[in-house]
């Protein structure tokens, strides 16, 4: 299947108990640092200790790593990090979060935590944190989150939607029957006091002209707040796509951030990532608001 849109990329560090991999979401927010995300992903995961963020480093170029969890959600054995992954930096510098297109993929989903339906895949951890101007977090928030499996499709159950006017089924799922029926890599999660949401997932694949990324939206009284996009860095991407055996098949992306139709390329687009120590990956982002 083919399909036009583009993707981005991402960098790493190191932590307790975890790799850390340091890029920033794709939108403007608080960063963890004031520098620029590295690029190191020798270091792997410890056997031991906590899942908290590390802060970034500069330098440094992504390498092979074998050591990363495969099969999907089920191989998730660490839990969540608490709310400190968030504080990484000493300040919150900050710069709200920037509005993006919707896409062609979306049609409203439902409230849940794992969001795969068992679809395989790098097993992947996602945290965000809703924030005001003055990084005030945000509870009771809805945020909503999409994107495509392994094969860069996306799943296409609209059938008890209620916003999926613009929703385009045959680009979106390529016909795959499979994907008709399924409501695979979607969920929407309300925020709790600490303007908090977690899911589940697989880390994307990629489709033909965009870099990989996750949609989202965020809602609050059923009217929206923002919609927009987070991408992952290129080196990451590339060592996952052309080395992990759940996504080797296909090999790298067609379309880097660099040459993405969505992303200006900014480090603040980029999810901060770190390997937790089952060999899942964590992708964590603050969205700001006004």
């Amino acid at each position: 299947m083919t399909t036009n849109l583009q993707r981005r990329r991402m960098l790493v560090k190191s932590a307790a108990g975890i790799t850390i991999l340091a890029p920033t979401f794709f939108f403007m927010g608080c960063n963890s640092s004031s520098t620029s995300p590295s690029a190191d992903l020798a270091t792997t995961a410890s056997s031991s200790g906590s899942n908290t963020g590390g802060s970034s480093s500069s330098g440094g170029s992504v390498e092979t790593t074998t050591d990363w969890a495969s099969g999907g959600t089920v191989s998730i054995t660490e839990s969540f990090p608490d709310d400190s992954l968030f504080d990484a930096g000493s300040s919150c510098a900050v710069e709200l979060t920037e509005s993006l297109t919707e896409g062609p993929c979306y049609f409203d989903s439902d409230y849940r935590d794992d969001i795969s339906e068992q679809q395989t895949g790098l097993p992947m951890m996602l945290c965000l944190q809703l924030v005001d101007s003055n990084c005030n977090p945000l509870s009771g928030y809805e945020i909503e989150v999409w994107h495509c499996d392994v094969d860069g499709i996306y799943s296409g159950d609209s059938s008890d939607s209620v916003d999926g006017n613009g929703f385009n089924s045959s680009f979106c799922t390529g016909n795959d029957s499979a994907a008709l029926a399924a409501k695979w890599f979607r969920g929407i999660a309300v925020t709790d006091a600490s303007g908090r949401v977690n899911f589940y997932s697989c880390f994307p694949g990629w489709y033909s002209s965009r870099s990989i990324h996750i949609h989202f939206r965020v809602k609050n009284n059923n009217s929206d707040q923002l919609i927009s996009q987070f991408g992952f860095d290129d080196d990451f991407v590339d060592a996952i796509c052309s080395t992990h055996p759940d996504y080797l098949n296909r090999g790298e992306p067609d379309t880097h951030n660099s040459r993405d139709t969505v992303f200006d390329g900014d480090d603040d687009e980029l999810f901060n990532l770190a390997q937790n120590t089952d060999g899942s990956l964590l992708a964590w982002k603050r969205i700001i608001i006004s």
